[in-house]
């Protein structure tokens, strides 16, 4: 770990982000967290608060394992514009060109189901645009016809990918901005333009070249020690659960220990490999992929993703009339979102210390992570509890860093 005051961090400064993250360790709140930030490439702060287990009283550890849900997205994304990178695909061709069972996609509305007014795109799937939704929102009739046909599963990724496109989509392609399982979709075209599972896709070509050790979608026996709890209301997996459930059992008080390292789906010997979830991850590993981006796709003398290339992803590709974009009636203003990242647009928008052009995102289990290459700043923020926004833990632990910057 490098000096803070020589990285431009005012180290008193800095002693100000353990208290922001342990005022929400608490019996109806986070067990615990792990905090790192990083500038010029190289790591100036940690914080390690609370527990990793609560009921065990095991103590949280800076190389605990989290589920990073959602932040399993900007992976499979990059994954996929790696593959753009070697000319399998345009961004504006059709999905259907690649996974035919996209051919027959109807859109609903009050007529019944309808053909789409133009075929869902690559780049459809990328920005959220698609048309697909995700089983707990609660934005139409297609949501609930997702959680009535238990559409969220742990089906192997190419039959996963199938249901979603038995399923109508909730608008014409792109037309509105959803947040849904097209990232998942991402991940199956990753499987067929690379003739590879995408587990192994994403360990040959980002995690074994990157030196991320701890980061699969399974946990080894060897590792559980270190697999922490998580806890909350709901798990979002649960084929039936909406946002009203999520967070209105979770702002009556109604917490619970929602999986340990010993009952967790991550354990099952050949886990689903997900693009829009469902990687486990430490903060030491996740912060070899943001240097890689932070390094504009190249870290250690390898690259990994032509400059250009993570420029297009990381700029604005949401029309202004479909932003500010809101997931399950949370609006996020100042933002734009791009291939796989939000984006910042308008800091005073967004009412948050940051840089235009800042980008990153965040996990269902209060995971959190931003890339700043205005200040060349990284930081990533891990716990395990849910719904996340409960507990205002990322939006604190992200002013105690922007503060101490000199």
């Amino acid at each position: 770990m490098t000096d803070p005051h020589s990285a431009g961090l005012c180290p008193q400064r800095l002693a100000r982000i353990r208290p922001a993250l342990e005022k929400h360790v608490h019996e109806q709140g986070m067990a615990g967290a792990v905090t790192l930030l990083a500038r010029h490439g190289d790591v100036v702060d940690t914080q390690c608060v609370g527990y990793l287990d609560r009921e065990a009283g095991l103590p949280m550890r800076e190389d605990a394992l989290f589920r990073i849900y959602s932040m399993t997205k900007p992976v499979a994304c990059v994954a996929l514009m790696m593959l753009y990178e070697r000319g399998h695909f345009q961004l504006a061709e059709p999905v259907a060109k690649f996974l035919p069972a996209f051919a027959d996609v109807l859109v609903h509305s009050d007529e019944g189901p309808v053909p789409p007014a133009r075929p869902v795109t690559i780049r459809d799937l990328l920005t959220h645009t698609s048309g697909i939704t995700y089983h707990f929102l609660e934005n139409g009739p297609v949501e609930a016809l997702y959680r009535e046909q238990r559409v969220a599963s742990d089906k192997p990724l190419a039959e996963f990918v199938d249901d979603i496109a038995r399923q109508p989509l909730a608008f014409h392609p792109g037309t509105s901005w959803r947040y849904g399982f097209s990232h998942d979709v991402v991940a199956r075209l990753v499987e067929v333009m690379s003739g590879q599972a995408f587990g192994d896709f994403l360990r040959d070509e980002l995690f074994q070249p990157l030196g991320m050790v701890d980061t699969g979608f399974g946990v080894p026996a060897d590792k559980r020690e270190r697999f922490a709890a998580m806890y909350g209301s709901h798990d979002v997996l649960e084929p039936e659960v909406s946002v009203s459930a999520w967070f209105g059992d979770a702002l009556a008080g109604k917490i619970r220990r929602l999986a340990g390292s010993d009952d967790s789906r991550e354990l099952a010997a050949d886990p689903p490999g997900r693009g829009g979830h469902g990687l486990v991850s430490t903060v030491r590993d996740y912060l070899q992929f943001c240097r890689m981006l932070a390094g504009g796709g190249s870290l250690d003398g390898r690259r990994y993703l032509g400059r250009k290339t993570l420029a297009l992803m990381t700029a604005n590709h949401i029309p202004g009339e479909l932003l500010p974009y809101e997931i399950g009636g949370i609006v996020t203003p100042g933002y734009g979102y791009g291939l796989g990242f939000r984006v910042m647009m308008d800091p005073a928008a967004a009412m948050l210390p940051g840089s235009p052009g800042e980008y990153g995102w965040s996990g269902a289990a209060s995971t959190y992570f931003w890339i700043d290459p205005a200040e060349d700043f990284i930081g990533i923020q891990m716990a395990q509890f849910q719904p996340p926004g409960i507990h205002l833990l990322a939006p604190d632990f992200r002013v105690a860093a922007y503060q101490a910057l000199l």
